[in-house]
């Protein structure tokens, strides 16, 4: 039969795994989760006060993105339906690319006595690491059905090149 002193060591180095989990989940997700602030911008809606649209806004929303790389290029995805192409403010600064953005409050309705808002309104920022050093320059956007795309040229001197060796 285990003693006191067995049970608590086995309890404690439970709780640090999952500890250790939690924190890996946490740094691993971290960067897909952006906190949306208060519209910068004084909107209006019939029946709403601005505290209240400035209130509703504030709050966490995931906006998914995807970074792919070829041998030229590197390449990031970004879900952020609801928005016009205007809405974006894109920059590159060390080597992270920088998005902000607003995304403004839709239409809402109200059904029986139940209110449901699942997204988030407000001002954000993401910042995404980018995987290789890259030429911003020469980088160009496009915003289409809900989706921020970038196109980021590498640097020349960090492009693949092919080196063929001769075998002796």
């Amino acid at each position: 039969m285990p003693t006191l002193h067995q049970i608590r060591e086995g309890l404690s180095g439970s709780w640090d795994s999952m500890v250790d989990g939690w924190q890996g989940l946490y740094r691993r997700a971290a960067g897909a989760i952006t906190q949306f602030g208060p519209l910068a911008k004084k909107e209006k809606q019939e029946g709403t006060s601005e505290k209240d649209i400035a209130l509703r806004s504030v709050g966490w929303g995931i906006l998914a993105a995807e970074v792919f790389e070829d041998d030229d290029t590197v390449n990031v995805r970004l879900e952020a339906p609801g928005m016009e192409k205007g809405d974006f403010s894109i920059h590159v600064q060390d080597n992270y690319l920088v998005v902000r953005g607003e995304k403004q409050t839709g239409r809402e309705r109200k059904e029986g006595r139940y209110y449901v808002t699942e997204c988030a309104y407000g001002a954000f920022e993401r910042a995404i690491p980018l995987p290789e050093e890259v030429d911003s320059s020469k980088a160009h956007a496009k915003y289409r059905k809900g989706v921020l795309t970038i196109e980021l040229p590498k640097k020349p001197s960090r492009r693949c090149k092919t080196v063929n060796v001769e075998v002796k």
